[in-house]
């Protein structure tokens, strides 16, 4: 496209009005600039990307500073290429500027430094999220852009004082807000971000400071405020950059992360990592819901988190009695103090399988001590000191190298064991929590105790690793003495700067310590800068510490709704996080339903308010003149079938039927796996077979309110 000549408004003949050279000639020429701007912006970017792939790798530092930049010149340079023109959202003109501020998605200068775009996530943008009648902050008017294939298809203009009725053709943003609501979903999340809401906008651009819980029912926009909070963070927090650990991003299940996969991408953000629960622990691939409620319940306490620390501690008491350790030069005497004060010497925290070579390395000093004799080199003594198979032997048994898989699993497997981790067990409930026959049949319950025991044993080779890194730096010692020998007879004199070579400081800084062997890296064990938590109110005990583990700052935020947790939750978000160890605990709440239709609400609102009366139960914003039909079981097929004749797009789902084979524009699923989903279609089968009490209640009401346009209920056969 020829920015200067071709036009970059494709409106339909209906909207004819709004195509008056009045109304957008001031945007063709500003969409032109900001066309040659990309032009220009994506030729450099390519030649600098270019330039850094042919450039020498380098090793340890500069090699990450070379990847670090290669990444972030590839992210924008796709982030332009993916959207052009269309990373303009809007534009907004203040009171006390007449020239229009216009909104991208990205920040975008021209070659003489004027200000195209301004990042959507920047204080100048945030009036063209946030402002309402009753606070306009500023602005004289607002125009959002709708874009398709690359061209505005609509635009709508609100104002806010009376300047702003010159040159406004489509006086009508609620209505044009609402109509997008119905439109068509598709198998991701669609483009919002020119759509956030004044409250949405409030909670996204909230400080990090503590715990933010984001309060919301159905349809209020909670998974949309949380993608664009992760991104805005990151722009606007530098505590919260990648080097400081970077953010989490936590869903409920990993349809759920398919669903939104492109919505950070879309916003120009892919530093953020994203997970469900299970990806945190090795096991959890392959672990299965706890069949037994009550286990379950036992097992998601803190108290049963806690016990792991016992069952470790088991394994750390020093020997009772003393020994006479052999070693080239004498026989020394190891006593029962001896083994107590070489106990101590790790510091708390310490993981225990790190810890051993600690142990071992005090039980040294000590022999070294009480040594009488010749002087003997460190190294000399503790290699003799390890010929000793009694004392190696002891300390093997003692403080053994231990493996989370096996420390819960005996748990599992061995009652008195157990008791004696968990003291405050009925005898019942350990006998409940015994499965001799596979105790590491892992299940979904146990990933959190998992998880502690990973977190508490640490690696078992880790000090073999330490070692070997230890080696290789006294390698690189050595071979910077030899350059720095090589320099300094090359001097003249002897004297000056270049001396200082010769100290062992400035020597250690010479050392590239990111180049020497490394260990393995696990991308979700942290520490994070800062977790977002979607569908949290699901959460168990248990498993928020397997988050809280992973962020000491206690940085987070909390999304959910009280009344969509299958397993109840009676307290409230302060009590029930204030319980599990987070102290500064704010709550926003979001009470305007964007996606459900009154029609489905008006017979969604009765079923949860039947187990929970108090449910926070959000406002629809719009009606869709759809009923809710009701049918038969036998009505699917059909229902299907008229569905996919009459609507060329869109998504339909079937919850209920775990019989019912999936299509292209058909998804099956469980309520559950349901949830933070939607859909234009959803066929309801059977929803009383979903159960009784609570549980049954949530399923239901989290089903029904899935659909943006039509809800089918059928029942019988």
């Amino acid at each position: 496209m020829n920015p200067l000549t071709v036009s970059a408004f494709d409106l339909p003949d209906r909207l004819a009005a709004k195509a008056d050279p009045a109304l957008i000639a001031q945007d063709e020429r500003h969409f032109a600039a900001v066309a040659r701007s990309l032009e220009q912006s994506v030729a450099e970017l390519s030649d600098q990307l270019a330039e850094r792939r042919r450039a020498p790798g380098g090793v340890g530092r500069e090699a990450l500073e070379r990847d670090v930049e290669i990444h972030r010149l590839t992210a924008r340079l796709r982030t332009l290429r993916r959207f052009g023109l269309d990373l303009c959202l809007g534009r907004v003109v203040t009171a006390d500027d007449p020239e229009p501020v216009y909104v991208g998605r990205l920040g975008l200068t021209d070659s003489e430094g004027r200000r195209l775009l301004v990042d959507w996530r920047s204080p100048a943008a945030e009036p063209f999220f946030a402002a309402t009648h009753a606070n306009p902050m500023g602005l004289v008017s607002r125009r959002r852009y709708r874009w398709s294939g690359g061209l505005v298809s609509d635009y709508w203009d609100e104002v806010f004082t009376a300047e702003g009725l010159r040159g406004h053709a489509a006086l009508d943003d609620q209505s044009a807000f609402v109509a997008s609501l119905g439109g068509s979903r598709s198998a991701r999340m669609r483009d919002v971000l020119a759509t956030i809401q004044a409250d949405q906008d409030a909670v996204i651009r909230a400080g990090s400071r503590g715990a933010l819980v984001v309060d919301g029912g159905p349809g209020t926009g909670k998974t949309v405020v949380a993608l664009h909070r992760s991104a805005y963070l990151l722009y606007s927090d530098p505590r919260l950059g990648q080097r400081r650990g970077g953010v989490l991003f936590v869903g409920p299940h990993r349809p759920y992360l398919d669903y939104v996969a492109d919505v950070l991408p879309s916003l120009g953000e892919e530093g953020v990592r994203t997970c469900v629960l299970r990806d945190l622990v090795a096991e959890g691939e392959d672990a299965v819901p706890e069949a037994d409620p009550e286990v379950a319940r036992l097992k998601s306490s803190v108290d049963m988190v806690r016990a792991v620390e016992t069952a470790v501690r088991f394994y750390e008491e020093p020997p009772a009695e003393g020994m006479t350790v052999t070693t080239d030069w004498s026989d020394v005497w190891l006593s029962a103090d001896d083994w107590a004060e070489a106990f101590r010497a790790p510091g708390p925290g310490t993981p225990h399988n790190e810890a051993r070579e600690l142990v071992w390395a005090e039980l040294v000093s000590i022999l070294r001590d009480k040594h009488r004799g010749e002087d003997v080199p460190p190294e000399l003594f503790d290699r003799s000191v390890r010929n000793d198979r009694e004392l190696v032997d002891a300390l093997h048994r003692a403080w053994p190298m231990l493996d989370p898989a096996d420390v819960v699993g005996d748990l599992w497997s061995v009652p008195a064991y157990l008791r004696l981790c968990a003291p405050w067990l009925t005898p019942e409930q350990v006998r409940a929590l015994q499965r001799r026959d596979a105790p590491q049949a892992w299940t979904v319950s146990d990933l959190p105790l998992l998880d502690a025991a990973r977190q508490r044993l640490g690696d078992p080779r880790a000090a073999a690793r330490r070692r070997g890194r230890d080696a290789a730096v006294a390698a690189e010692r050595a071979r910077m003495a030899d350059v720095i020998d090589t320099v300094l007879a090359a001097d003249d004199d002897g004297e000056g700067a270049v001396t200082m070579l010769r100290g062992r400081d400035l020597q250690d800084t010479l050392i590239d310590e990111t180049a020497l062997p490394g260990t393995g890296v696990d991308r979700l064990a942290g520490p994070f800068a800062h977790i977002v938590v979607d569908e949290a109110q699901e959460l168990t005990d248990a498993e928020w510490q397997m988050l809280l583990l992973r962020c000491p700052s206690r940085s987070f935020t909390i999304v959910g709704d009280r009344a969509q947790a299958r397993h109840g939750f009676t307290e409230s978000w302060r009590e029930r996080l204030e319980r599990i160890g987070l102290d500064r605990v704010t709550v926003a709440s979001l009470t305007l339903n964007y996606r459900t239709p009154k029609e489905i609400m008006a017979e969604a609102e009765p079923v949860i308010r039947a187990a929970l009366p108090d449910a926070n139960v959000p406002v629809s914003v719009r009606a869709s003149g759809v009923p809710v039909t009701h049918g038969v079981v036998s009505d699917l097929g059909p229902v299907l079938d008229d569905w996919l004749a009459a609507h060329a797009d869109g998504v339909a789902c079937v919850i209920g039927d775990p019989a019912f084979r999936p299509t292209a524009r058909v998804r099956s699923l469980t309520p559950e796996l349901s949830k933070g989903l939607e859909f234009d279609l959803v066929v309801l089968v059977d929803p009383e077979g979903f159960g009784a009490g609570v549980e049954g209640a949530v399923d239901r009401y989290v089903a029904m309110t899935r659909a943006t346009q039509r809800l089918v209920v059928l029942t019988g056969s």
